[in-house]
């Protein structure tokens, strides 16, 4: 492990043009919980059956007030030491974008300026009809939100059977296209079209480390898997790879 995370801190401190891919393994770090939640009312839904454009068609109420429990939930998880890792990874290179597949919003919280949600934000909702969208922080009251001309709006997040939004999809094509180095941090690289960005990075140059406690499918892919938590190994990495850049310490 100790040849592989300075293998990976040579690459990082080298780079010039960085990415990353976040999944549900970083989020887990915090405590936050799988999205099917416990307790009560869900534990007679399936995430499949609330998470659908036809269930909010069907009963927007019912999918509004499992949202709201989900944020919560979210609201009480703090961001943890590999959100905050990559927080300073943005100020420290040249250039970095920071992608992420979960819908928590705790890369924001920890620093990160404009991580490229490409399944939404838990905190937000959208109007379908005008696409105004509002930031909530769950503790709004009950109902159906409105936008400001009075239509419905749903969830900003992405549904089973959606596509990713264009804007996101795009900004993570191009990251991976331009990156010389791409991480890949706590997800299992299962779920597509994301996971095909890890591979579209190296097609294009970039060298390619993975961060997860278990193997993956694209573990034989990465030049250097580092196994273990996301919330030990990225700040040791980035303390490995900027030694003179301490907490505070980067302007």
């Amino acid at each position: 492990m100790k040849e592989g995370i300075e293998g990976a801190a040579r690459l990082l401190g080298a780079a010039r043009r960085a990415a990353a891919l976040t999944g549900a393994g970083v989020s887990a770090e915090s405590g936050v919980p799988t999205f099917r939640g416990e307790g009560g009312l869900w534990r007679r839904y399936r995430a499949e059956d609330l998470a659908t454009p036809g269930a909010y068609a069907r009963d927007p109420e019912l999918v509004w007030e499992w949202y709201r429990h989900r944020r919560r939930l979210v609201a009480a998880c703090e961001p943890n030491a590999a959100h905050l890792a990559l927080a300073r990874l943005e100020r420290l290179l040249p250039s970095f974008t920071l992608i992420t597949q979960n819908v928590d919003g705790l890369h924001a919280r920890a620093g990160s300026r404009d991580p490229v949600e490409l399944h939404g934000n838990l905190f937000r909702a959208r109007c379908e009809s005008d696409g105004e969208t509002r930031t909530a922080d769950g503790s709004e009251g009950d109902g159906i939100p409105r936008c400001r001309a009075g239509h419905p709006m749903r969830p900003d997040v992405v549904w089973f059977g959606e596509m990713l939004p264009e804007e996101a999809l795009r900004r993570a094509h191009d990251a991976a296209v331009a990156a010389d180095l791409f991480l890949v941090v706590g997800t299992s690289a299962l779920v597509h079209p994301a996971a095909t960005l890890p591979v579209l990075a190296q097609q294009s140059g970039a060298r390619l480390v993975e961060i997860n406690p278990e193997e993956t499918g694209l573990s034989g892919y990465a030049d250097i898997s580092l196994r273990g938590k996301a919330a030990e190994i990225l700040p040791a990495l980035v303390e490995l790879a900027f030694p003179e850049a301490r907490e505070g310490g980067e302007g």
